[in-house]
């Protein structure tokens, strides 16, 4: 990603944040970004295209992040809390932190709504190669590796949107997790 770009994106997330998707038009943007409109529109068509980039751009970094943390850790339990550390909690904070947090999720188009799909595909292969090791486990329970990382995948993030509070999504993810060490160490 160009350096122009990836300013635009920072500068667009942070009015996303702060008003809104619906309420932050491409004019605050670039006066955001310290741009012009014409070299906003010369980076990015419309909002719908700054919305999907920064979904993108988002996805990257958790990936990055997992990876990272990934790397850090042994064990399946450590595993499952950087990877929910990363998809779940982390986005679960920005959007506390965001006066418009339900504007952020309703001003989600379909084609936005695509590149989130896309990053929690790839939240999901993560999970599943974090599972790999345990697949004669998850086949004792009539379980597919793939289909244990999407219901993880899946659950968590709806942890995100539905917990009443930090404190209730955290123990939501624990339950989580504890459920996921009975299926592995059951079999």
């Amino acid at each position: 990603m160009k350096n122009r770009d990836a300013h635009i994106l920072e500068a667009a997330v942070r009015l996303f944040l702060r008003f809104g998707v619906k309420r932050t038009s491409m004019n605050d943007i670039a006066e955001e970004a310290g741009l012009s409109r014409q070299t906003l529109y010369k980076a990015f068509a419309n909002k719908d295209e700054v919305l999907q980039a920064t979904i993108r751009s988002m996805a990257d970094k958790v990936v990055v992040d997992i990876e990272a943390g990934l790397m850090k850790t042994t064990g399946l339990s450590a595993q499952l809390d950087v990877i929910f550390q990363h998809t779940v909690i982390e986005h679960y904070d920005v959007l506390q932190s965001s006066p418009n947090a339900e504007d952020i999720i309703a001003g989600v188009t379909a084609s936005s709504q695509k590149e989130l799909e896309a990053g929690a595909q790839r939240n999901t292969e993560i999970i599943a190669r974090v599972l790999e090791p345990f697949s004669d486990d998850l086949r004792a329970a009539d379980l597919s590796v793939d289909q244990y990382a999407d219901f993880i995948q899946r659950t968590a993030t709806a942890a995100k949107y539905t917990a009443k509070n930090r404190k209730h999504l955290v123990q939501l993810l624990d339950a989580l997790r504890v459920s996921v060490l009975k299926v592995v160490e059951a079999n």
